[in-house]
Formats: structure tokens, sequence, C-alpha cells
């Protein structure tokens, strides 16, 4: 009779599951990548002089906020391809992944937001006001003053909202996508759920690792944009 705790299954998932990371990189940096665009828009949005402007980006965000993301997937997996089909056209042949990150572009944009928005507050307007007083044109002033500031504020919760889309885009498998969580899932059902234990602390371990990786490169970046920041600050 197998053992009910096996350890050796720990160290001889993780080699296996690896491999699959690419998959989960892909997704979840295309989504990063749009979702910051995404977000700048939105950002630029909520501080707009316009009234109606601010409040479709403020209530596009507060529906995001609002919505699991496990139902924004099933959503757009599932209600996207319905809409599609009453204007006649097919999207069931497209790849789950495409849909995996329009949803968490969708999320991450919402939450990049407010990150951006937060930030560029953040900083005193007479440093732009002074910065175009001494000669500075507004986009200069924009990217040698108050960008570089602004992106120092940004990074703790940027790197938090990194790590929030890692975690949240283990929630792909449930629409069929194999990535890492999707892989697991097949070892597990391949081995007739026995061992599953072992195979989620693997699982769990990757995640971890990760994690803390992206922790480092951020507190790495908050210190080297930092001292930037305070240069400015005593210039």
């Amino acid at each position: 009779m197998d053992k009910y705790f096996d350890a050796t299954y720990i160290w001889n998932a993780i080699p296996v599951l690896v491999p699959f990371l690419k998959i989960t990189f892909l997704v979840a940096g295309s989504s990063i990548i749009l979702g910051t665009l995404f977000g700048l828009l939105l950002a630029a949005a909520k501080l707009s002089s316009l009234k109606w402007l601010q409040k479709i980006a403020n209530l596009y965000t507060t529906i995001m906020r609002c919505t699991p993301s496990i139902v924004l997937l099933f959503l757009v997996y599932y209600g996207v391809p319905a809409l599609a089909e009453n204007v006649g056209l097919n999207l069931h042949s497209i790849e789950t992944a495409i849909f995996v990150v329009v949803t968490f572009t969708l999320q991450f944009a919402a939450i990049m937001s407010e990150v951006i928005r937060s930030a560029y507050l953040a900083i005193p307007k007479g440093q732009f006001e002074a910065a175009v007083s001494v000669g500075l044109t507004p986009f200069q002033a924009y990217r040698r003053i108050i960008f570089p500031q602004a992106l120092v504020v940004a990074l703790p919760n940027f790197g938090n909202g990194m790590i929030a889309l890692l975690q949240e885009g283990a929630l792909a498998y449930t629409i069929g996508l194999i990535d890492i969580v999707g892989k697991a899932n097949l070892i597990i059902a391949s081995n007739i759920n026995a061992h599953a234990l072992e195979i989620y602390i693997a699982l769990a371990i990757i995640y971890w690792v990760l994690s803390i990786i992206i922790e480092k490169i951020f507190a790495i970046l908050e210190k080297v944009f930092g001292k930037g920041k305070k240069t400015l600050e005593t210039t």
C-alpha cells in the first residue's frame, strides 16, 4: 500500500512542473504589459478635467474590483463567444490563453489605474511648475522630474499587483489552460488523486520562490530609483 504522504513526490514533481512556467509567464507577462498600458489610459481619464470621463473610468474600476477573478474569467471565456455569435462571428476556435490574457488584462488595468493615479498625485504640483519655470518643456518636466519620482511611489504596489496577478492566473486551469497549475492537476488525475497533497506542495513551493524573487527584484529597483529621487529632491 502507498504511503499517505511521500515527500519524494514533491521533489519529483517540481522538475515536471517547472517547464510549464513558460506558459504561466507568457500569460502573466502579456496581461501585465497590456494591463499597464490600459491602466495608464484609465489613470489619465481619472485625472482628466472631464467629469464624464472620470465617472466612466471610476465605474470601470469599481466593476472590476467587485467581480471575482473566476467569475470574470468565465464571463469572458463563455460570454464573449456567445455574444459574438449574435453578430456572425465564431470565436470558439480562439486559443484559451487569449481569453485568459484578456481577462487578467482587464483586471490588472483597474489595479494599475489606481496605482498610477495615486503615484502621480503623491508628487507635489509645485515641482512641475518649478521645472517649467526654469526652462523645461512640459514633456521634459514629466520625463525628468515627475515620472522618476512617481515611479518610486508606484513600484511597491506594482510589485504587489504582479504577485497577485501571478496567483490569480492559477485559475486559468478551470477553463482548460495547461499552465503549471493545469499540469499539476493532470499529474494528480493520472495518479487517480493519489499523492495530491505532495503535488500541491510542490506547486506551492514554486509559487513561493517566484513571489520571493519578484519581491527582491522590486526591493532592489526601489533602492536604485530611490537614490535618483533623493538626488532630484536635493537639487
